[in-house]
């Protein structure tokens, strides 16, 4: 028995977007020969990631320390296919903090979670790495204390 092939990547070509790379990529693609890594945000900061590209193909990425993924990222270009990164959109969960004692106990809790988050106004976003019930059994003593609510998009 012998272990599938896989596929090592250990460069960016380019970017998918830019001049002429656009064009290859654009004939490859109606070819059929475009390969497409869905990554979210947090894994385009890994250097080294073990993925599978949406028709199949099982691929090693293991780039330098100067190396960073971006959405586009050509990680493999030759006559016969690409293989490109593209970004899962990150949601994100709103909470509203009661007052801002409440503002600082939160930034302070999130933050020793490492948690990625942006500002939008009085309200604190945390990007949803995981499944948001998890973030949100974290949040509980926050919610359920008043101290804190969850805002709907809605």
């Amino acid at each position: 028995m012998y272990a599938a092939r896989v596929l090592r990547l250990n460069q960016i070509f380019g970017n998918a977007s830019s001049g002429e790379m656009a064009e290859k990529i654009h004939r490859l693609s109606h070819a059929g020969r475009l390969e497409k890594i869905r990554l979210s945000a947090a894994d385009t900061s890994r250097k080294r990631l073990r993925v599978t590209t949406d028709k199949g193909t099982d691929c090693a990425i293991a780039l330098n320390r100067q190396a960073r993924l971006e959405n586009g990222s050509v990680l493999w270009l030759d006559d016969d296919r690409a293989i490109v990164v593209r970004m899962i959109e990150t949601e994100w969960l709103r909470i509203a903090p009661a007052n801002e004692a409440a503002a600082l106990e939160l930034g302070y809790f999130v933050g020793n979670l490492h948690w990625r988050v942006r500002f939008d106004g009085a309200n604190l976003e945390i990007a949803l790495d995981g499944p948001e019930q998890n973030y949100l059994d974290r949040l509980a003593a926050h919610i359920n204390s008043g101290r804190a609510r969850r805002v709907d998009d809605a």
